[in-house]
């Protein structure tokens, strides 16, 4: 029994038909204390658990209601009580705390009453990469451990709105690519529909989907998270409804290089279309009507609002907005508040069945409309960021470690935030809404695909001066990934901690969380291990695209790197590169310092980056790893070698992703350098770098093999259902093995890049 619960605790009870968080508190606190715990009509005597107001509209002192968010815990010498929160995450989030032994320490203020005050009143996975998103098939996850663990871990929203199908039913052409983005973040024509769309999707693909958006809401309200939807809007309809109706076509939104087709949203203002998403909205709330908020990304991935600057085809849209012959700043204007409208009526529908329902619009997309939007927030709508320093794409804050690598804001290496930050959120509150800052807790949107890598203190960091600037809204960006794979990985403490407890220090939780797991003998070699894991993680460049989703996107792991990769005939390329996020006139199919017209490494920048990878990063990963190593070694036989063999396995497989960011680098360096000079010598040169990159690289694909060979440790996503662009497969070994294959069969041919790939006829 928690020594927080006393033995004179006579039993635990919960109200009937109250809410479903109170019943898996009373039934957590039921399996760790050995009380009862069942469902009473009134308070009988014992330790009384409900949400705030509640069925048993139990007494809290007022000081501890006029916080935003609260737990109280309040028991007396004859274990006759109340338990109770200002929601019903942080309420089983309590139960969590008290089953787990976490308040042992407090006991002493159980009779005057026990008050814990999370950092964060907001906070919730946004883009939760397994869940909803694109790793959505991983294998072996269940979705009710992972909800379960986030309300733990101080959640208080889930998002809920993933796709029932690996991939999307989206019309497309065989040519492109651009169908497949929208798999993730899909927006609501992929759940329901309106009297304007009927039948334009499957009865069947609807029902399908908004069946499991029904179910993971559920699993949420079993342990108190509100549901919302991050959802990439206004979204596409397929071409053939606007052949029927061409006066409804608005802004044109796809990509000039993944879609071979154009795609367009609606005319948002034409009042038709608006009362198509007023239907949309309403049957999204009739499914789920505690819904809570809408998460909008847009101006990209099949999606826009119409006239607005990013759009990728520049600024385009229906007639009903723009006169001819505006000026630049007037159409801003105009566009920015076209926008504004959308989100209103999105709110102001959503709201006819939940009136706190909030609207959040992710802002960097409107670079020149900004000022417009930022003005029109408030009364349910606001917006998320990285930083409210935000001003388009152009991202503040640099690595920390590498002050000419510009672009880091909501990344890992992101740990403070300046005094603007809060001198702009204290501004955006005066006028009337709360803005939402993300942080990164893992390897979304970093290291993908791996699994459990630990950076315990960067991570305190930067949940810790969100905290010291004020936010009380976050979003955890990419979620917690596979938590029933990474049982040892330190994370979901440390936001557990700094969320719910929040006084605790980073080295109490380190300690407490490996002794937990290694016992007290071993513990502080855990913690240093953890440490020097860490110190490697530091030291990684940022290597645009790669380090975040292109990693897996381009398949780097499992392709050549041969100087030219155009020799490996295209039938032989196929294994990868049916997966890639291209199609076959973008030319990162033969240059990997490119992605369509986008600039993503040079001759310099790669040479610098692979040797900050040779100087300061691998070395640093190694050195983890011979620690790990004799960690491993020196436990043997005990429970604690179980722990090492884990971190261990994870570490190489960081230290063989580490080495192919680097390679990819060194390949841009060499190619380019060769490509760049007539001088004979020079390219002798640059022959030698590349034929030094490429045994480094087939030494690394082999050490990868090993790992994924004879591990037992799931150490990256995987697909079990099937490889795709955003996931790797179970056919990872003969991905590796033809890797292997050809790059020693094509490894010395001369460096080439066909400059003319875009203009392939397709």
């Amino acid at each position: 029994m928690p020594t927080l619960l006393p033995s004179a605790l006579s039993g635990l009870c919960y109200p009937h038909g109250g809410d479903p968080a109170a019943a898996s508190a009373a039934r957590l606190l039921h399996t760790s204390a050995g009380a009862p715990a069942p469902a009473a009509t009134d308070a009988p005597s014992g330790l009384a658990i409900d949400t705030y107001p509640g069925v048993w509209s139990l007494t809290v002192p007022d000081a501890v209601t006029a916080h935003d968010a609260w737990m109280w815990l309040q028991l007396d010498d004859d274990g006759n009580g109340v338990m109770t929160a200002s929601s019903p995450a942080l309420l089983y989030a309590l139960a969590g705390l008290i089953a787990d032994g976490l308040l042992d320490d407090r006991a002493d203020a159980l009779a005057e009453g026990l008050l814990l005050e999370p950092a964060f009143s907001f906070h919730r996975p946004l883009y939760d990469l397994i869940l909803t998103q694109t790793s959505r098939s991983t294998r072996d996850f269940e979705p009710e451990p992972y909800i379960e663990q986030l309300a733990r871990a101080g959640f208080t929203h889930l998002e809920v709105n993933g796709l029932a199908f690996h991939v999307p039913f989206e019309p497309g052409v065989p040519t492109e690519y651009y169908s497949q983005f929208y798999t993730y973040c899909p927006g609501f024509n992929h759940f329901v529909d309106s009297t304007l769309t009927r039948g334009l999707y499957p009865a069947a693909y609807l029902q399908a989907n908004l069946n499991r958006v029904k179910k993971i809401a559920a699993l949420g309200r079993k342990y108190g998270l509100k549901p919302g939807m991050l959802a990439f809007e206004p979204r596409s309809l397929p071409e053939h409804f606007f052949q029927q109706h061409p006066t409804l076509r608005g802004a044109r939104i796809d990509h000039p290089f993944r879609s071979h087709l154009p795609r367009y949203t609606l005319a948002q203002d034409h009042p038709v279309a608006q009362d198509h998403y007023r239907q949309l909205m309403r049957n999204m709330m009739e499914a789920v009507p505690d819904l809570d908020y809408l998460s909008v990304w847009t101006n990209d991935s099949g999606a826009g609002f119409e006239h607005t600057s990013s759009l990728y085809v520049g600024r385009n849209g229906g007639p009903y907005l723009i006169r001819e012959w505006r000026e630049h700043e007037q159409i801003a204007e105009t566009a920015g508040q076209s926008a504004l409208r959308w989100l209103r009526l999105m709110q102001q529908a959503a709201a006819e069945t939940n009136p706190d329902f909030e609207v959040l619009l992710r802002i960097e997309p409107f670079k020149v409309e900004h000022d417009t939007i930022m003005a029109g927030m408030g009364d349910g709508l606001s917006v998320e960021a990285p930083s409210l320093l935000v001003r388009g794409y152009d991202l503040p804050y640099h690595h920390p470690e590498y002050p000419d690598q510009s672009s880091a804001a909501g990344s890992i290496f992101h740990t403070w935030l300046e005094d603007e930050e809060a001198d702009l959120l204290a501004q955006h509150r005066a006028d009337g809404f709360e803005p939402t800052l993300h942080y990164a807790p893992g390897a979304a949107y970093n290291m993908e695909p791996i699994l459990g890598i630990p950076f315990p203190r960067l991570l305190h960091e930067k949940l810790t001066a969100l905290q010291e600037r004020g936010f009380r809204a976050v979003n955890a960006l990419g979620g917690l990934l596979h938590l029933e794979k990474t049982p040892y990985w330190p994370h979901p403490e440390i936001i557990r901690a700094a969320q719910l407890t929040p006084d605790a220090t980073i080295d109490e939780v380190l300690h407490r969380t490996a002794a937990r797991w290694v016992g007290p003998e071993h513990a502080d070699a855990l913690v240093d291990a953890w440490d020097a894991v860490e110190d490697g993680v530091r030291t990684l460049p940022i290597v645009p695209l790669y380090s975040t989703l292109g990693f897996v996107w381009y398949r780097t792991w499992t392709r050549p790197l041969v100087p030219d990769i155009e020799a490996i005939p295209e039938e032989d390329r196929l294994y990868y590169e049916r997966f890639i996020v291209s199609t076959a006139n973008n030319p990162n199919i033969n240059d990997l310092g490119r992605d369509v017209l986008f600039e993503l490494i040079d001759e310099e920048s790669g040479r610098r980056k692979a040797r900050q990878f040779d100087e300061n990063n691998l070395p640093r990963i190694d050195a983890a790893l011979d620690r790990l190593d004799a960690l491993v070694e020196d436990t043997t036989g005990t429970d604690a070698h179980t722990v090492f063999v884990d971190l261990r396995d994870r570490t190489r497989a960081l230290r063989y992703w580490a080495t192919t960011q680097r390679n990819t680098c060194a390949w841009v360096a060499g190619v380019y350098g060769f490509l760049r000079t007539e001088d004979e010598a020079e390219q002798d040169e640059h022959r030698a770098y590349l034929q030094q990159m490429i045994d480094l690289d087939l030494e690394n694909a082999r050490q990868l093999l090993d790992l994924w060979r004879t591990s037992e440790t799931e150490f990256m996503l995987v697909s079990d259902v099937g490889e795709t662009s955003f996931i790797f497969g179970e056919n990872l070994t003969e991905q590796l093995l033809r890797k292997i294959e050809l790059t020693e069969q094509y490894r010395h041919h001369d460096p080439r890049i066909d400059p003319d790939l875009m203009w392939k006829m397709l």
